[in-house]
């Protein structure tokens, strides 16, 4: 099944450079909407539905700091990239005040972008599922009950887990056969991202291995890195 197209607002005032950098993200699977000043680019973000917005700073009529600020006014989620010609530090400072994920000076390689767009995605997405409400699952033979911190292997007695256990484990099964990435973890349940911190998560990785080795069909991956896969055999899965 082919995923949806993400929908990308591109707001820039050259028009050559528009053009090609449109044609060319179009080219990579996204759906872009130019628009050539910033008042313009208002209107286009009034009307639609958008993923990620990709401002100029140096426009007429209104820059790409003042669009910025009028964008997460209607919304505080969507991503911003911050193209600019002008590598002043005040301006790259100003740009993340107004909530710019990212910043590209100009001119950048084109792959550049397009791996920026990707990551911010990529997190947008986590960030959204580990949000999540969902509380209960089945993982090959074990039943996860992440209110009660429970992990419960066929009619066995459960195991109580730890907070952190229980909060790692949640994760992996909303990412179940995904990638799960570290700083998501990280940032979600050790609220930092540093050398000790991700030490920790090793080692809570490692007991969660040793509850869950008694099922072959269940399996956590590391993927070097990025991150970990909780990895669940369907076959297995299916009979639990």
């Amino acid at each position: 099944m082919e995923t949806e197209e993400k929908k990308i607002l591109l707001v820039e005032d050259d028009p050559n450079f528009g053009v090609v950098l449109k044609d060319y993200l179009s080219m990579n699977n996204y759906d872009v909407t130019h628009a050539k000043n910033g008042m313009e680019g208002y209107e286009k973000f009034k009307k639609g539905d958008y993923d990620l917005c990709i401002l100029d700073v140096m426009m007429p009529y209104k820059d790409g700091f003042t669009l910025a600020k009028e964008i997460r006014e209607k919304n505080e989620d969507v991503p911003i990239i911050f193209l600019t010609a002008k590598a002043m530090k005040e301006d790259v400072l100003k740009g993340y005040k107004v909530g710019a994920d990212d910043y590209l000076n100009k001119p950048f390689d084109s792959e550049v972008l397009l791996m920026k767009i990707k990551a911010i995605m990529q997190r947008k997405s986590s960030d959204g599922l580990a949000d999540s409400k969902q509380f209960e699952f089945n993982i090959g033979n074990f039943h996860l009950n992440s209110k009660l911190r429970f992990l419960t292997f066929k009619e066995d007695e459960p195991i109580k887990l730890s907070p952190k256990e229980n909060e790692l484990l949640r994760l992996l099964a909303l990412h179940e056969n995904d990638l799960m990435p570290r700083e998501l973890a990280l940032t979600k349940i050790w609220r930092d991202d540093n050398y000790f911190t991700s030490r920790s998560m090793d080692v809570y990785i490692a007991k969660l291995r040793k509850y869950l080795k008694v099922d072959d069909s269940v399996e956590i991956l590391n993927i070097h890195g990025e991150g970990f896969r909780l990895v669940v055999k369907d076959s297995e899965k299916n009979n639990a």
